[in-house]
C-alpha cells in the first residue's frame, strides 16, 4: 500500500506564540519550530499499516526551507521517503490555497491512502482533511480513533463528544487521527542516522503548475486584520463576608453578565 502522510511543522506549543507584527501571521522565523504534535501520531499509524501489509510511507510537507528539520525528524521514525513542497510565495497561504497545493502534489504520488493529524496547533481548523479529500475527489474519514484495513477496505472509528462512530471507504481516501489512535515510537539512532539519507524530494509552484497570486497573501481568502496580547493577569475582586456576602457576590456577577 502507498501511504502518504501530510506533516506540518509549527511552532512548540509549549513554548509562547505570537504573531508577526508585519504582516500578522504566525511567527516562525525565532520561535522553537517542531513536528505537528498530532502528524506523529499520522506518522506511526502509517508505519504500522506498513508493517502488517507492506508498502511504502512517504512523508508530504508544504513550508519554507527550515522545515526539512521536521522532514528529517519524521524519516528518523520510518517513513521511506519525502516531498517538500518549498516556496517563498506560499507565505501566508490560507486553509483553501494550502489543500489545493497540498492536493496538487497529492496528485502526483498516487496515494492509497493519505494520512494527517485531525488538526495543527498553530492553525487548529480542522478543515484541511476535508478539503482535500474533496479537491481530489476521494472519501474522507475524519477524527479516527482507530483505523482497520482489510484490502482496499477501511474501517474506522470516528471520535465524538458522546463516544464515537463506526465509518467505512473504500482507498484512495484521507484519513485524518486524533491521539488516541496509538502511541507514537521514538526514533533510534539507527533511525536517526538513516534519516540524512533518504531521499527528499524538493518541488515549487512551477513543478506543481500552482500559479503564484493563487497562493501566500495575495491569494488568501481569510487574514487576521488586528490581533493584541493577552492582557496581563490583574488581582480578582475579593467579596468579604460579613453577612452580605452572598448579595455581594450576586451583584457582582451581575454587573459582569454571568447572570
Amino acid at each position: 500500500m502507498n501511504i502518504v502522510v501530510l506533516v506540518k511543522q509549527v511552532p512548540d506549543s509549549g513554548a509562547e506564540r505570537t504573531l508577526s507584527a508585519s504582516d500578522n501571521t504566525v511567527e516562525r522565523g525565532s520561535a522553537n519550530n517542531v513536528i505537528n504534535e498530532m502528524d506523529e501520531y499520522a506518522i506511526e499509524e502509517a508505519l504500522k499499516i506498513k508493517e502488517a501489509h507492506g508498502g511504502e510511507v512517504t512523508v508530504l510537507t508544504m513550508g519554507p526551507e527550515r522545515a526539512t528539520e521536521s522532514i528529517r525528524k519524521a524519516l528518523s521514525m520510518g517513513p521511506d521517503k519525502a516531498v517538500h513542497v518549498q516556496d517563498d510565495a506560499l507565505h501566508g497561504s490560507c486553509a483553501v490555497a494550502t489543500s489545493k497545493v497540498l492536493a496538487t502534489a497529492l496528485g502526483t504520488l498516487n496515494a492509497d491512502l493519505i494520512i494527517c493529524g485531525a488538526e495543527s496547533t498553530d492553525g487548529r481548523v480542522q478543515v484541511l482533511p476535508h478539503m482535500i479529500a474533496e479537491r481530489l475527489g476521494i472519501a474522507a474519514l475524519t477524527g479516527a480513533r482507530k483505523l482497520t484495513v482489510d484490502g482496499a477496505q477501511l474501517t474506522a472509528e470516528r471520535q465524538t463528544d458522546e463516544g464515537y462512530e463506526v465509518v467505512t471507504a473504500a482507498t484512495p481516501a484521507v484519513v485524518s487521527v486524533w491521539d488516541t489512535i496509538n502511541e507514537p515510537r521514538y526514533p533510534s539512532f539507527k533511525g536517526i542516522m538513516a534519516a540524512k539519507k533518504k531521499p527528499v524530494q524538493t518541488l515549487s509552484l512551477a513543478d506543481l503548475g500552482v500559479a503564484a497570486d493563487e497562493v501566500g497573501a495575495a491569494g488568501a481568502t481569510s487574514a487576521v486584520v488586528e490581533f493584541a496580547k493577552r492582557p496581563v493577569r490583574t488581582a480578582g475582586t475579593k467579596v468579604v463576608d460579613e453577612g452580605e456576602g452572598g448579595v455581594q457576590l450576586v451583584q457582582y456577577l451581575v454587573t459582569e453578565k454571568f447572570v
